[in-house]
């Protein structure tokens, strides 16, 4: 990794060369850089901790004065317990799992001895910008050396010391690997994000980390595709069926466990028939967990009546606007609907399609809810607090998305791949074929070199010929 003042146009075009070394390297070697790098953050632990709590100093004394908000703060903490053996486990649970490129998802039978493969490979270069979250650094890092792509990262200077220390271990790792370093950049160069978000010629894929001016800044500046989200509006349909018990450990562990999350519960949508049975048991636990609730009319009617006097006095009244925030704190909307119907259009108008939950007993309602709710990621008695790539089972990631190609929800190594189309072939052209011509045969053909699946003699005399080094 390289920490570079360097002007945009040269950043990117050094990533670009790193790009193409690092796509051809090996597994084993991509391998071995991600355990270099876990053992140097390992080791360095006390130096990114010290340097992390400089940025936590400065980081309040901003937010003190009310031009950085308390939610950019928590995210920024590193010594959180836990948090820094998370980031940790990350980058080998990234190594562990099965290199993404290179691999043969899919391949067609066009002629006899010719054959059209689709296999997988980088997206290219991939360019950062992320706010508080210095963790990003390695989870980036890890993500973009696994999946053969390089990465220029641009940090907010909220947490500069922190992406310093890490950078700087991180560089000194690769420097005895076969990963070259400038496939990985962190950008110190102060307002070079505009000038960047220009080079489509160089940078493939945008992924910005962070509030919603950030990503509405990037997603209106860039030449560039963007991946990601602007907000994390999530929100959970209490229907009348399920048990109170449960309902309350769910939400508690959506709305309390970490607020600041952009996987944080931030709307509680009440069936009637709920008002006087479950909710009342869930708002008072809320309650004593510090938790906002701000309620429609027919809530904060049933709530007032049914919670004790000291707890009623804690209900606020919403707005219409409160439908339409993300909070990042412990404020939690409450809204009543009358159905499933009126559930899913009301999410479908006013979340962010980041992940949305229905807590019921009954299947065909809660399947109703996971194919009518158009969000990146659907639950059924959960919390909307799993949406996440370390849970998912991807090692870790490098943010959400709620975009509706390439890749949605969690990203990890999936999402930062594609594919290519590899035709091989015996002297056949094009001329050969149509009318009057060859036919076409288009067949599939099982994806795998083990000559026994192969459905044809025409397959496996192509699969020998694979083997015999006389194809891809």
């Amino acid at each position: 990794m390289s920490l570079t003042n360097a002007t945009p146009l040269e950043v990117a075009k050094a990533a670009r060369v790193g790009s193409r070394r690092l796509a051809v390297l090996s597994t084993d070697k991509r391998n071995a850089a991600l355990t270099s790098i876990h053992k140097a953050l390992a080791d360095g632990k006390d130096e990114v901790l010290a340097a992390n709590k400089q940025d936590l100093v400065d980081a309040n004394k901003v937010a003190a004065g009310g031009t950085l908000s308390q939610s950019l703060v928590k995210r920024l903490d590193l010594g959180k317990p836990g948090k820094y053996e998370d980031m940790l486990q990350g980058i080998l649970d990234v190594r562990d799992l099965e290199d993404p490129i290179n691999k043969t998802t899919a391949k067609t039978l066009l002629d006899d001895t010719l054959v059209l493969s689709r296999v997988t490979c980088p997206i290219g270069v991939l360019l950062i910008i992320f706010e508080a979250r210095p963790e990003v650094i390695a989870n980036i890092s890890a993500l973009a050396i696994k999946s053969g792509n390089a990465a220029i990262l641009k940090g907010g200077r909220e947490s500069s010391h922190s992406f310093a220390a890490i950078a700087s271990i991180i560089s000194q790792a690769l420097s005895t690997t076969a990963v070259p370093s400038d496939c990985l950049q962190l950008v110190q160069t102060r307002d070079v994000i505009a000038d960047l978000l220009k080079l489509d010629t160089y940078i493939d894929l945008c992924i910005p980390r962070g509030g919603n001016e950030l990503v509405r800044y990037v997603k209106n500046t860039a030449s560039i595709p963007v991946l990601g989200h602007a907000d994390g509006i999530c929100t959970t349909y209490l229907s009348g069926d399920y048990p109170a018990d449960k309902a309350t450990k769910i939400l508690i562990d959506a709305k309390v466990s970490y607020p600041a999350g952009c996987n944080a519960l931030e709307q509680l949508l009440v069936h009637i028939s709920a008002l006087s049975t479950t909710l009342p048991v869930v708002a008072e636990a809320l309650l004593q967990k510090g938790v906002s609730l701000r309620c429609d009319p027919a809530s904060l009617a049933a709530l007032s009546e049914e919670l004790p006097a000291h707890s009623a006095a804690l209900l606020q009244p919403a707005s219409s606007e409160d439908y339409t925030t993300e909070f990042l704190d412990l404020v939690l909307a409450v809204k009543t609907v009358s159905s499933l119907d009126e559930a899913i259009t009301h999410i479908n108008a006013h979340s962010s399609h980041h992940t949305d939950a229905i807590l019921t007993l009954d299947e065909a309602t809660a399947k109703s809810f996971l194919a009518g709710v158009d969000s990146a990621s659907v639950y059924w008695n959960t919390s909307t607090r799993m949406a996440d790539g370390q849970r998912y089972g991807f090692g870790t990631e490098v943010g959400i998305s709620t975009n509706k190609i390439h890749s949605r929800g969690p990203v990890g190594l999936e999402g930062l791949t594609i594919y290519k189309w590899v035709l091989v072939g015996d002297a056949q052209v094009s001329a050969e074929y149509g009318a009057g011509g060859k036919r076409w045969r288009h067949e599939r053909m099982v994806v795998g070199d083990d000559e026994g699946v192969a459905r044809s003699e025409e397959e496996r005399e192509v699969l020998r010929r694979f083997r015999a080094g006389k194809g891809v």
